[in-house]
């Protein structure tokens, strides 16, 4: 039995592998990359790489084996056709008989542009027969601090989100909830909601960048069109642009503002609050 995680060597995989390294012997880990070089790291360390594509439904014939627990992190290829993507490692996890298939999915039950491809695994998941865990994460609050030094050169946050409010968490929150799921027991054929405890505004994170920097930082909300325009000019390709800026009126909407507590009971403590992820961005 081992415990296999597909896009091991991304931004969230590496979190949720440096988790299974804390309480998983090496030898019972999988890497699932799209290259060695991604994974030499994780290689030196011990852990067994495997190379598969999900664009080349060959490359996962035989990689998993009966009684393995899977997590499928979501692909991020936007431009592809990602429930294609997800339904070859689904396909190979049934074939195997796998003992419990986890999947990063969307959080909440509203349908956006961004979210109908998780929807849409979710279902094939679930039609699947597997024991499933269905993690369907908020956003990650990297995403946002991330953008900070923009933010203070302009002295503005933007979005498209309006009043609304969202509760995110990091991706170091999301990974452990993930890693508890993958090491622990009685997850199967459950939903989890994953979402930071509190929810916050753009008007709030564009405050507390002020308190921390010491300069003057507002939130300038644009329209869908407007933001989405926005990111054309900066070099966002279109497709991605307009899904980033949809994502405005899902926050605008309330569905990002659910704080049922998953996430911190999954963990075991508390969630990354978003002024801790605004001073780690500032360092």
């Amino acid at each position: 039995m081992s415990i296999v995680v597909t896009g091991a060597a991304g931004q969230l995989g590496r979190f949720v592998m440096e988790g299974l390294l804390e309480k998983v012997p090496a030898d019972q880990i999988t890497a699932v990359v799209r290259t060695n070089e991604k994974a030499a790291e994780l290689a030196a360390r011990g852990v067994n790489i495997a190379v598969a594509d999900y664009n080349e439904p060959e490359t996962f014939d035989g990689l998993f084996s009966a009684g393995d627990k899977v997590l499928l992190i979501s692909s991020s290829q936007m431009d592809k056709d990602r429930v294609a993507q997800h339904k070859v490692v689904i396909d190979a996890a049934k074939a195997a008989g796998v003992a419990l298939f986890a999947y990063t999915s969307a959080f909440g039950d509203h349908v956006d542009p961004l979210s109908r491809a998780h929807r849409d695994t979710e279902k094939l998941v679930v039609e699947s027969g597997l024991p499933y865990a269905l993690l369907r994460n908020d956003w990650y609050s990297e995403i946002f601090a991330d953008q900070l030094p923009q933010v203070l050169e302009h002295g503005a946050v933007v979005h498209a989100a309006g009043d609304g409010r969202m509760a995110s968490a990091t991706r170091g929150d999301y990974a452990a909830a993930a890693v508890a799921v993958l090491t622990g027991a009685g997850h199967e054929n459950r939903t989890y909601e994953l979402s930071g405890d509190f929810a916050w505004s753009f008007a709030e994170f564009a405050a507390e960048v002020s308190r921390q920097s010491g300069k003057e930082v507002v939130y300038r909300a644009l329209t869908t069109d407007q933001f989405a325009e926005m990111l054309i000019s900066t070099g966002m390709p279109e497709l991605y642009a307009r899904i980033m800026a949809g994502t405005g009126e899902t926050i605008a909407q309330g569905h990002l503002a659910g704080t049922p507590g998953d996430l911190s009971r999954l963990i075991g403590r508390p969630t990354t609050p978003i002024a801790d992820s605004i001073a780690s961005a500032l360092k």
